[in-house]
């Protein structure tokens, strides 16, 4: 793994943004000196495809809204993020638009009563396909990382789903985990 590769960590985009924050990513970046960006391709409501249903615990084909965003690092590709959320929580709202949320989709679904207690994250390494490879900028045979998440609220219902597509070769994944 090359040293400039990206560590990266979940938490601080669990926690909804103190007031007058902005955008956690472009905030993370810039604390270690570097640019982080991102571009919204996508947002509305769509039926949920199968991995979505799955971590949200609906039916595959529920409608479910999703936001599709191409993370940058120092204006390199660095993540393929889609985030899905219940129609019954996001339907209406600025989670189905393309605009940027200030203070992030954490903020909002906090705003709407809904705040993550508990995630879980599954992660996985595949060979990409050919769009993905074509939007993070990789060769043939580098390998992506696959992260799958589910928030879950403090009744155990799920809030959101992230399935987020890494070059492998460009990411180190950290898990800090404190003992109750």
């Amino acid at each position: 793994m090359p040293g400039d590769a990206w560590i990266s960590t979940s938490m601080p985009y669990l926690r909804p943004a103190a007031a007058g924050q902005g955008d956690v990513w472009g905030q993370e970046t810039a604390a270690r000196g570097r640019r982080g960006t991102q571009r919204i391709v996508g947002a509305g409501e769509v039926p949920a495809p199968d991995v979505a249903a799955r971590l949200l615990g609906i039916a595959e084909g529920d409608q479910v809204v999703v936001r599709r965003r191409i993370m940058y690092l120092d204006e390199q590709p660095c993540e393929l993020t889609d985030s899905y959320y219940p129609a019954h929580i996001a339907a209406g709202t600025a989670l189905a638009g393309t605009a940027k949320i200030r203070g992030g989709a954490v903020a909002l679904l906090a705003a709407l009563g809904y705040v993550g207690r508990r995630v879980q994250e599954d992660v996985t390494a595949r060979m990409p396909s050919e769009e993905e490879r074509e939007l993070l900028e990789t060769a043939d045979d580098e390998p992506v990382l696959r992260l799958e998440r589910v928030v879950l609220d403090g009744d155990e219902r799920p809030i959101q789903a992230d399935l987020i597509t890494m070059p492998a070769h460009r990411q180190r994944l950290r898990y800090e985990l404190t003992m109750g």
